[in-house]
């Protein structure tokens, strides 16, 4: 049984850290590419043997940091030669992720999808017969999900994950978004509160120990400083979700993700797309992750109990 240490708010600015009994050391620094340009550091946490992006913004800061029309999830951009290879790997995913979340046994089927984005992931499972509910912080996403999903009350999309207080669900989804939360520890509780007994949490986010976060090192798109404040492995997740009695079940591979992480990444480094030195890249870490199980990115099966 894993031991995981209270999450404490340090000081005013509310950055959290994990206490520990070592030293986060540094690890890389990196820039925001997206909106500010400004470099951000990323401290190694070996307790937890995930990073930690040093330093936060402050709680009321970030959401500046959301403000591009780079920012793609919040969006259904398809103008860049990168906007179009999301779009099209989003319709491949969305069939994948319909097709995991009905192979759970659920007698209602009840789904909060948390971080919506532009709402297509609950349109498909509202096709297919599930009750859906989504947050999104986004004004421009949220309105764009209302319209794909037919419904014009603000009861079905909420802002906030705190809006929601007396439902239960059987399934919460977040794709990509637990790497965005401040608090840590109070997010996770109320994603406990928010799920049935026995309710599956399914959780995806980027991992550090891909091959191509090791080769593109400080241009790895998927560290998106400081909109990502966390930087998970696997180790990570087992244990910031033992301590509330939620176990991981399942480790799922994005097998797409390493593909559009290391377009954007060559981006990043040569300031060329790079197609093909890319699509290398992305093949070449799926192919180690083969043996290693470290893909570009996990999805964590994690049911409540």
């Amino acid at each position: 049984m894993f031991h995981v240490e209270r999450i404490y708010l340090l000081n005013k600015n509310c950055e959290k850290f994990f206490k520990m009994n070592s030293e986060k050391t540094p690890y890389l620094s990196c820039i925001d590419y997206t909106v500010s340009n400004k470099k951000f550091d990323l401290r190694y946490n070996a307790d937890y043997d995930m990073l930690e992006t040093f330093p936060q913004p402050e709680v009321e800061e970030l959401d500046l940091y959301y403000q591009s029309s780079d920012y793609i999830s919040h969006t259904d951009a398809k103008k860049s030669i990168v906007d179009k290879v999301y779009q099209i790997v989003k319709k491949y995913a969305l069939n994948k992720k319909l097709k995991l979340i009905n192979s759970f046994k659920n007698s209602e089927k009840t789904l909060l999808d948390i971080g919506c984005g532009t709402g297509d992931f609950l349109a498909i499972c509202k096709i297919n017969g599930w009750n859906v509910v989504g947050v999104e912080p986004n004004k421009n996403a949220r309105n764009l999900t209302k319209s794909k999903i037919n419904k014009k009350s603000d009861s079905t999309i909420f802002t906030d994950i705190n809006e929601l207080e007396l439902e239960k669900f059987d399934v919460i989804t977040l794709w990509h978004v637990l790497e965005h939360v401040p608090d840590l520890e109070t997010y996770i509780l109320k994603l406990k509160s928010l799920l049935k007994p026995n309710g599956i949490l399914v959780v995806a986010v980027p991992n550090f120990k891909s091959y191509d976060a090791f080769y593109y090192k400080q241009f790895w798109a998927a560290f998106d400083v400081p909109r990502h404040l966390w930087h998970f492995s696997k180790t990570a997740i087992q244990k910031i979700f033992i301590k509330e009695q939620m176990h991981v079940e399942k480790i799922l591979p994005m097998k797409f993700d390493s593909f559009y992480v290391s377009l954007l990444s060559e981006k990043y480094k040569t300031s060329n797309s790079n197609f093909l030195k890319a699509f290398y890249i992305g093949l070449k870490s799926n192919l180690k992750a083969i043996a290693s199980k470290e893909y570009s990115s996990l999805i964590y099966i994690i049911k409540n109990s």
